[in-house]
């Protein structure tokens, strides 16, 4: 192997502060792989244990919508199938800073609307914000957060209602990728969510602590909202709020008899849109709470650890690549690289075993030109890290 052997003699002049510095950056993230997996392929009982309550919480289905006229329709209409029989519950839509139909169309399918014009504060997190806010004035009990985009499972608003009947705060449903065999880069994605939608989540719900925000398919009581009110401006603003949810001392779980599904952007100008923003959000959120959350931690607010390893582990493309930097090293960083290389691969395999077939097995033989691709990413992911990027809808045409 000449390129392995030349790589090796230019890291061997490297000072061994280098490998131990990554070692550094990456071994939050590989403990926190380590505990998830296990932990997410363990037993564990299911969120719902009583199916015959004696009442039902009153839902609120709220659908954050900024320009989706051209699918709005048909996500009203998933949606109010699933609210059939669902007494005293309601569906909203709010229309944010729309410049198209969204209102009239989603109106015109059936959904109560909420329109906010504010050109000053634009994003998902205000939306919710303004929606909460007001429904909380009437006397609804759960608020359950679709996006617009999304088809849910028939049973979706009955599984939420019995979940909130048995007096939990905060749920996470399954949220997975709807069109895995429309590109190669849609198998790449539903592999990635099921590892972070699905594995992550239910090796948290076995270990006990908060599972995350994925923002969408998530419900909230109104106990929660009005302890710990949704107030999260960022691109990432269901990171940021679970958070502070989490500081304040509540937990979210996992409901995972349940799914929300969205399609996978399918161009490439799109799906680069949409990843930059997403990870430049994350890496600005790791700048600004990671330096509290680790004081708390230090201050003995132990419920901050997990969130805080969630929190340092890097995408999955970014934590391979560095293992893979630390792997040219002699001694001590190369074993961990190799170990950390090969948990990677397994938690990978965990998650497939979760949820996928054949087909996403094959697809991990693109993984490097995957890696590859998210390399030019950075620029876009650094600009955004450094700034409050825009809710912007991300098109996703299979064409």
């Amino acid at each position: 192997m000449p390129m392995f052997e030349f790589l090796t003699s230019v890291f061997s002049q490297v000072s061994p502060l280098a490998g131990l510095l990554l070692i550094a950056v990456t071994l939050p993230g590989s403990l926190e792989l380590l505990a998830l997996t296990a932990a997410g392929l363990a037993p564990r009982k299911p969120l719902i244990t009583d199916h015959s309550p004696a009442a039902l919480p009153r839902l609120a289905l709220v659908v954050p919508a900024h320009n989706e006229a051209a699918g709005i329709a048909e996500c009203v209409a998933n949606l109010r199938a699933s609210l059939a029989n669902a007494a005293g519950c309601e569906l909203a839509v709010i229309a944010d800073n729309c410049s198209d139909a969204t209102a009239e169309i989603a109106r015109a399918a059936g959904a109560r609307v909420l329109v906010r014009q504010d050109a000053a504060h634009r994003g998902k997190g205000y939306a919710l914000d303004f929606a909460f806010k007001t429904l909380l004035a009437e006397s609804y009990d759960v608020f359950l957060v679709v996006d617009a985009d999304s088809r849910v499972d028939l049973n979706l608003v009955h599984e939420f209602r019995l979940a909130f009947a048995q007096g939990i705060d905060a749920a996470q449903c399954r949220y997975r990728i709807a069109n895995p065999d429309a590109s190669l880069s849609a198998r790449i994605n539903r592999i990635a969510w099921l590892a972070f939608n699905d594995l992550r989540l239910a090796g948290r719900e076995k270990l006990n602590v908060s599972v995350g925000i994925l923002g969408n398919g998530f419900a909230l009581s109104r106990r929660l909202l009005e302890a710990v009110p949704y107030e999260a401006g960022s691109i990432v603003e269901d990171m940021e709020y679970h958070l502070r949810l989490v500081k304040a001392g509540y937990r979210m779980r996992f409901l995972d008899s349940v799914h929300v599904y969205s399609d996978a952007p399918n161009k490439t100008d799109n799906a680069e849109v949409q990843r930059s923003r997403w990870e430049g959000g994350r890496f600005g959120l790791i700048a600004s709470q990671a330096p509290s959350l680790f004081r708390d931690l230090l201050a003995g607010q132990r419920r901050l650890l997990e969130p805080l390893a969630e929190l340092l582990l890097l995408p999955l493309s970014y934590h391979v690549l560095l293992l893979l930097l630390t792997l040219p090293f002699s001694g001590p960083p190369r074993y961990y690289a190799l170990a950390g290389l090969t948990l990677v691969i397994l938690h990978v395999l965990a998650a497939v075993r979760l949820g996928g077939d054949v087909k996403d097995l094959k697809a991990l033989a693109s993984v490097p030109m995957y890696i590859i691709w998210k390399l030019k990413l950075i620029p876009n992911l650094l600009r955004n890290a450094r700034k409050n990027a825009a809710w912007q809808r991300t098109d996703r045409e299979n064409s």
